[in-house]
C-alpha cells in the first residue's frame, strides 16, 4: 500500500495514466489504432500522426516551460506562429521558382528572425521595462495577430513548394521530419539545461529571485534569452504548421496554441509559480494533449467539445497531482468507511489520517515557511 501511494504521488504517474487510459479508448474504438503501416517507405498510422502532429506545440511547450520556470508567461506565441508561417509562405510565393532550395532556405531564416525579434522584445518588455509578464505578452498577442494578416492581405496565402512542404510534412528514413526536429530540439535543450549549470541558475530565479540576486546572477539576461527562445520556438512551429498544409491563414495559424502548451506544461508538473521544472513532463503532457484531440475527433465528438474536454481532463490531473487533495480525499475516505463499521457493529478503526495541511508544510520550501 505505501508502494502504491509512493507511485501515486510521483508527477508524472497521474498524466502518464490518463495518456494510457486516453489510448486505450481509442483502441477500443478503433481496433486498429495501434497498427503502424508502411507505405511508399514511409510510417503511416494514426500512433505515427500523433506524434507528427505533436511537433508544433512540443516545440512551443518546451519553449513556455523555460519562460514559466522564470515566473513568467507567454501568450504571444499563437501570434508569432502566424507571423511565422505568413512570413515564410509570403516570401516563397514571391519566388520565381518556389522549389528553389536557396529561397526557402532565406524565407525561413527570416521568418526565423523575426519569430526571435518577437521573442526579444517581450523579454526587454518583461526584464528591462518592468511590465507583467501577462501584459506585455499580451499586448504582441493581439497586435501580432494583427501584423500576421497584414502580411498575408487577410488572405490565405498558399505555396506549392516541395522543400517547404518537407518542413511539416515530409519524410526522412520513414519517420515525420517535424518529429524528428521537435525532438532533437528538446533532446539538445534537455542536455543543456540538464548537464550544465544553466538549468540550475533557472531554477534559482524562478524559486527565489531577490536571493539569486543577491548571489551575483544576472536574471535580467535569462529572462530575456528565455522569451527570445520561446519566440524561436514559436516561429518554427508556425513554418511546421503552414507548411503542413501549404499556406498560412493569419487569422486562424497557431489559435489557441498558447493554452495547450501552458495545459502541457501544467500537466508535466511546472508550477506556475516558478522554479521547479520538467522538460520530461511536458513532452509526457504534449502527449496527452494531442491524443486527446485524435480521440475526441475518432469518437466522431464535434471538434468544439475539445476545448471543454481539455479544461475537465487537466483539472481533474492537477487535481490529482495535488498532495493536499489526495490526503483530503483519503481522509474523507478513512472516516466515511469508519462510520461504516460501526453502524454495522463492528469496531470502529482509529487509522492514522494524514493532515492535508501537514503534508503541504512537509513539501513546503524554507523560503516559504520562514515567511509563514
Amino acid at each position: 500500500m505505501t508502494s502504491f501511494r509512493a507511485l501515486t504521488a510521483h508527477r508524472l504517474f497521474w498524466p502518464l495514466a490518463l495518456l494510457v487510459l486516453l489510448l486505450l479508448i481509442a483502441a477500443v474504438n478503433d481496433p486498429g489504432f495501434f497498427a503502424v503501416r508502411i507505405q511508399g517507405g514511409h510510417l503511416y498510422g494514426s500512433l505515427i500522426d500523433i506524434i507528427r502532429l505533436s511537433a508544433p506545440l512540443g516545440l512551443v511547450a518546451i519553449g513556455m516551460t523555460l519562460v514559466i520556470a522564470l515566473r513568467g508567461i507567454d501568450l504571444s506565441v499563437g501570434a508569432v506562429v502566424a507571423i511565422g508561417g505568413a512570413v515564410a509562405c509570403t516570401q516563397i510565393a514571391g519566388l520565381v521558382d518556389q522549389g528553389s532550395v536557396g529561397g526557402v532556405l532565406s524565407a525561413v531564416g527570416l521568418a526565423l528572425g523575426l519569430s526571435l525579434v518577437a521573442g526579444l522584445w517581450n523579454g526587454v518588455l518583461v526584464a528591462a521595462v518592468g511590465i507583467q509578464p501577462i501584459i506585455a505578452t499580451l499586448v504582441l498577442m493581439v497586435a501580432g495577430r494583427g501584423i500576421a494578416q497584414m502580411i498575408t492581405d487577410g488572405q490565405i496565402v498558399t505555396v506549392s513548394s516541395d522543400p517547404y512542404h518537407l518542413i511539416g510534412g515530409g519524410y526522412v528514413l520513414g519517420l515525420p521530419f517535424s518529429s524528428i526536429v521537435a525532438g532533437l530540439s528538446i533532446g539538445l535543450v534537455a542536455l543543456l539545461v540538464r548537464r550544465s549549470a544553466l538549468g540550475v541558475l533557472i531554477e534559482s530565479v524562478g524559486g527565489n529571485p531577490e536571493a539569486s540576486r543577491l548571489a551575483g546572477i544576472k536574471s535580467r539576461g535569462m529572462i530575456i534569452g528565455a522569451y527570445a527562445f520561446c519566440g524561436l520556438c514559436a516561429g518554427a512551429a508556425g513554418l511546421m504548421i503552414s507548411s503542413n498544409i501549404s499556406g498560412a491563414d493569419g487569422n486562424n495559424a497557431g489559435l489557441w496554441i498558447e493554452l495547450d502548451a501552458i495545459f502541457a506544461v501544467v500537466i508535466g508538473g511546472t508550477s506556475l509559480v516558478g522554479g521547479r521544472f520538467y522538460l520530461g513532463g511536458t513532452v509526457v503532457g504534449v502527449l496527452v494533449i494531442q491524443t486527446m484531440t485524435q480521440v475526441v475527433l475518432s469518437l466522431g465528438l464535434p471538434s468544439e467539445t475539445t476545448l471543454v474536454v481539455k479544461a475537465v481532463v487537466v483539472t481533474a490531473v492537477c487535481l490529482l497531482q495535488s498532495p493536499a487533495y489526495r490526503a483530503a480525499v483519503r481522509a474523507r475516505f478513512l472516516r466515511r468507511r469508519e462510520v461504516v463499521a460501526a453502524a454495522n457493529g463492528g469496531p470502529a478503526t482509529t487509522a492514522e489520517v494524514p493532515d492535508p495541511s501537514a503534508s503541504s508544510a512537509a513539501s513546503a520550501t524554507p523560503a516559504e515557511v520562514q515567511k509563514s
